[in-house]
């Protein structure tokens, strides 16, 4: 019993070991390509030889042991012809936790009494998807769905969205500031130490390219408006 206890933990050394040896080959794979978003975490994937590398994005790369091979794109994994997408999966989970590091503080926050679950929505003032949606939070909120707004001027932070979401953020009272920018209303200008150039960056990263772009508890992204039973269906079936 104490040998096969030694081999084992010899075993589990040498794999601690090759394990450090592979991270350290694919970060400075990455270096060498200038490529300057972190890596989290490397992980064996169910193919020999290709790891998968999970960036500060919350988004997936593969790469081989030595980090001479990187490869961006969806690994499928078929099992008794149940096709699994093993990259939306560990990208849901990355882009969750991202996520999970921004404070409610930063966002506008509409909130039931007693949430069951959240959404996170980028958004944009002036986009006409993103209006209907939030013509429509009142009933996610009596779904059990707490919805929190993330600024995402389409425009870039040049354009009069941007100005407007600003004026959002640094309102005295946000959730009466935002519904006056989605009915079309004028909202009073005010400037302040705000998030939203960074959450429009944030939304970059996470690979958003409209709005209303909407994650779910889980990382899952719902690229554009869905009706607010079905988004609520969605949203309480995905809440971890």
């Amino acid at each position: 019993m104490r040998l096969r206890y030694g081999v084992t933990c010899l075993l589990a050394l040498w794999g601690s070991h090759a394990m450090a040896d592979t991270q350290t080959a694919i970060t400075e794979g990455l270096a060498k390509l200038k490529f300057d978003v972190p890596v989290t975490a490397v992980a064996e994937t169910p193919v020999d030889g290709l790891y998968q590398v999970q960036l500060e994005t919350g988004r997936v790369l593969y790469a081989s042991a030595d980090g001479k091979y990187f490869m961006q794109g969806t690994l499928i994994e078929v099992n008794d012809g149940q096709p699994r997408n093993l990259t939306s999966a560990a990208e849901a989970r990355g882009i969750g936790q991202v996520l999970d590091k921004v404070e409610t503080k930063d966002m506008v926050v509409f909130a039931p009494e007693k949430p069951q679950t959240h959404i996170t929505v980028f958004t944009d003032v002036d986009c006409g998807y993103c209006r209907k949606l939030h013509s429509e939070v009142e009933e996610l909120n009596e779904l059990g769905v707490e919805v929190r707004y993330m600024a995402f001027p389409r425009g870039g932070m040049q354009s009069p969205a941007a100005q407007v979401m600003q004026s959002v953020w640094c309102a005295d009272d946000r959730q009466q500031a935002m519904t006056s920018a989605k009915q079309g209303k004028r909202v009073e200008d005010k400037t302040c130490a705000n998030p939203v150039a960074q959450e429009y960056q944030l939304g970059q990263q996470l690979g958003v390219q409209g709005t209303p772009a909407i994650f779910l508890a889980n990382g899952t992204m719902i690229p554009g408006y869905q009706p607010a039973e079905q988004l609520a269906a969605m949203a309480l079936e995905n809440k971890e």
